[in-house]
């Protein structure tokens, strides 16, 4: 027969329990149902301004979201192998450890969380890139992104600065083109790669949601100052760099831009020009910060130093403007934030009180009580 003790006990601690598994299920919810609202408004946007210009919604050769969305799950998967495989031999390997880690990794509500998650985020990819093929609608506006970086370089172009300082021979130019290129590789890895290896399954949901919020204030960004970029606006700028790969990227991308204009409703045209702000420096930045968030030192280290390399081959190629670069890590930090908003909104809660006690001069006041 149980003591009083343990009654009491029993009574005290099983509400507790259960308040405690209802309040984690009500934050699996909301981390899961969250990223739906944002591509449900998002997507709601974009179809109303499709009806506003009267061009339909794309996804050529399902380039934009299912080749996308689909390599992404895969790479996912078998990344999630790779994490049971190595958290299976770290403590030494058996097949109890190996059933047990196959049992915690492989849930079922884990994996529809992150597959979620990682489908949200090619949504949101999908209208970001109709938005961005769209703003070729609007006018302009590189006559005054140029002169403000003429300004800020007291009357040179950033980009002269930078071919006087690197060169413009073909090893340095062929170089940065390879570092700029690859940009598209690492983002589709990074992407994944957190959700797959952070242990705690909500936190490594913060890099999709991150991301998400990374293509949805690039939209804004492109409609808030509509631009080309120096290499379409100023290409004698860029006349001494050797021809590249990346030569045939802008005139191949300037003749979708005239080819789209000329026939919108054609199904087969796409715009992939719009300069601020730099996305190659935002999501390059944004993977930086998300590295320093998971406390992962050398990778953070590592994607420093590529982000430094991609905004010297921004600004040397000619795809922004160097204001467009300072808009680029500006969104990123907002990226980073909202991301873990997303998932996290009560943190958001609790940060906004403890702002607002701090304006009130509530915390002053409780230390002199305590």
């Amino acid at each position: 027969m149980p003591s009083v003790g343990a009654t009491q006990v029993d009574e005290t601690t099983r509400p507790k329990g259960r308040a405690a598994a209802r309040r984690r299920q009500m934050d699996w919810l909301t981390s899961a149902a969250c990223p739906w609202v944002i591509v449900v408004l998002f997507g709601a946007v974009t179809l109303l301004w499709s009806a506003h210009v009267g061009v339909g919604l794309r996804d050529p050769g399902g380039r934009m979201f299912r080749a996308k969305a689909l390599s992404s799950i895969l790479l996912f998967l078998a990344l999630a192998v790779v994490d049971v495989v190595i958290r299976t031999t770290r403590g030494g390997w058996s097949l109890s450890e190996l059933r047990n880690q196959i049992a915690t990794r492989w849930a079922p509500p884990r994996l529809a969380l992150l597959i979620s998650g990682i489908l949200c985020y090619h949504l949101v990819y999908l209208c970001y890139r109709n938005m961005k093929s769209w703003d070729a609608f609007n006018t302009p506006r590189d006559h005054d992104l140029l002169a403000f970086d003429r300004w800020l370089f007291f009357g040179h172009s950033p980009a002269s600065v930078v071919h006087s300082l690197f060169g413009t021979s073909s090893a340095m130019t062929t170089g940065l083109a390879h570092i700029y290129e690859v940009f598209a590789n690492i983002v589709s890895v990074s992407i994944v790669l957190a959700p797959a290896f952070i242990t705690r399954t909500r936190r490594g949901l913060v890099m999709l949601t991150a991301g998400m919020w990374a293509w949805i204030l690039g939209t804004i960004s492109y409609y808030s100052i509509p631009s080309l970029g120096p290499a379409f606006s100023a290409p004698r700028d860029f006349v001494a760099l050797p021809h590249t790969f990346i030569t045939d990227h802008v005139i191949n991308y300037l003749a979708q831009r005239q080819a789209f204009l000329a026939n919108p409703s054609d199904p087969k045209t796409f715009v992939s020009i719009s300069a601020f702000a730099s996305l190659h420096v935002g999501l390059t930045c944004m993977i930086t910060l998300m590295a320093g968030y998971y406390r992962k030192r050398i990778l953070t280290i590592v994607m420093a130093v590529y982000l430094v390399l991609v905004m010297i081959a921004t600004i040397y190629f000619g795809w922004h403007f160097f204001s467009d670069i300072v808009a680029g890590v500006v969104l990123a930090v907002l990226a980073v934030a909202l991301g873990h908003a997303t998932v996290y909104p009560a943190s958001l809660g609790r940060t906004l009180g403890r702002a607002l006690d701090v304006v009130r001069g509530r915390p002053a006041e409780r230390r002199a009580a305590g």
